[in-house]
């Protein structure tokens, strides 16, 4: 059984049933998952967890799903990488990449995805549904083809083409809307309205689906030995996935995972062309300014975003910063994780890696620093960004006398350099 007990507005602390509920009827605020901590610290521990298996339900007791109910495509436990070259060049000695490339469509959305349908069907849910930048609705197709649900996917009409392609594949109902993300974002609140047997996986089943990025924090504790890094820093769409890997470290004290309480600085990345969390904090406001997106990394082009007050809340309170980059800077990024760890991300990878470089070179992140740079999705899924300057060396005829002259014409070049 779960230990999840309970909903609890993040604002005025009122409780609610664990249903399918997101919104505090008194104040509007968000509604989270509380635990019973005491019963998941009797009942987990290190050596329960290396028992489990190689995905995020290795962690089953600190997410708010029964056992039964898991729809899994093996999510998870993907590999923290330690980034010697990449570090060197930012003047890092203690660099790590958690590298969520990996996940089984190609991003962390995997890990939401996996907790949101699992408590949907759990809830009697029989539709999948969401809002997306793109990543999201891949995810939310393959579970819900996985689970035998049907799935409805709402995603803005310029998304990439890539990302169109690998959500249809698998079969569901995928509507392309007129406007941008936050456009999309609202229609789906409608809908939710009218549609009360739909699971709108970050909607009305946002405070289970938000739980899944915890588990960004339980894998990173677990591959560093159990152990809190110093510094990370996380892309920021939304807000959520920061301030839940926030939480996940801070559960994994309270139930005895870590011996020491942790005290990680977390940083928050954001394009250029969309970063609201990011200006709020270098402006000095309490509050987040909704702006409308212009950026090339579109899984990150929220202009009004949800969790963006508490993301800045725990930016501010942990010792952390912001930074944001340019598409160029972005796009210089991608190349630089990829030439020096052939990990090859998406652009909202590349705007955790400009940001790494801006910090490191502000001094913010210090150079013996322990550091986690999270990189949430695969640059599959983001070509056309890198297409405009992305060509072959050389065209040359198939004989080796070609090949010699090409190949003395590009060292003499580079010997000029």
């Amino acid at each position: 059984m779960s230990f999840a007990k309970a909903l609890r507005c993040k604002e005025c602390g009122k409780t609610y049933p664990v249903e399918a509920n997101h919104v505090c009827e008194m104040c509007f605020g968000p509604l989270e998952v509380d635990y019973d901590y005491e019963g998941i610290r009797a009942s987990i521990s290190r050596a329960s967890i290396a028992r489990g298996p190689l995905s995020i339900w290795r962690y089953a007791d600190l997410l708010p799903v029964d056992s039964t109910n898991r729809v899994d495509l093996g999510a998870g436990f993907t590999p923290l990488v330690r980034a010697e070259r990449l570090g060197a060049a930012l003047g890092l000695r203690d660099l790590w990449i958690k590298n969520d490339t990996l996940n089984p469509t190609g991003s962390f959305k995997d890990r939401v995805v996996s907790v949101a349908l699992s408590k949907a069907r759990e809830l009697g849910f029989k539709v999948a549904a969401c809002a997306s930048t793109g990543n999201l609705a891949n995810s939310v197709a393959a579970h819900a083809a996985w689970a035998n649900m049907d799935s409805y996917v709402f995603i803005p009409a310029d998304l990439e083409r890539a990302k169109v392609i690998t959500t249809t594949v698998y079969g569901g109902t995928v509507v392309a809307i007129d406007g941008n993300y936050d456009d999309v974002n609202r229609l789906c609140a409608e809908i939710t309205s009218d549609e009360p047997t739909w699971a709108f996986v970050n909607v009305n089943v946002r405070s289970y689906y938000s739980e899944g990025s915890k588990t960004l924090a339980f894998e990173v504790a677990e591959q560093l030995g159990w152990k809190a890094p110093d510094h990370i820093v996380v892309p920021v769409g939304s807000g959520s996935q920061l301030t839940k890997i926030y939480k996940g470290f801070q559960e994994l004290y309270r139930v005895g995972l870590l011996d020491e309480e942790p005290h990680v600085r977390i940083s928050g990345a954001q394009p250029d062309g969309c970063s609201p969390v990011a200006t709020a904090f270098r402006e000095g406001h309490e509050f987040v300014k909704p702006v409308r997106p212009h950026t090339i990394a579109k899984s990150l082009a929220i202009g009004n975003p949800a969790d963006g007050h508490y993301a800045l809340d725990v930016v501010r309170s942990t010792g952390g910063s912001f930074e944001s980059a340019t598409d160029e800077e972005i796009k210089a990024a991608i190349r630089l994780l990829a030439s020096s760890e052939g990990i090859f991300a998406e652009t909202a990878g590349g705007v955790t890696i400009a940001t790494l470089q801006k910090l490191a070179k502000s001094g913010v992140i210090e150079p013996d620093e322990r550091v986690v740079a999270y990189v949430t999705g695969n640059g599959l899924k983001t070509v056309e960004a890198l297409a405009p300057d992305s060509e072959v060396s050389a065209t040359i005829p198939p004989s080796l006398e070609a090949f010699a002259e090409f190949r003395n014409a590009r060292e003499k070049t580079q010997g000029e350099r």
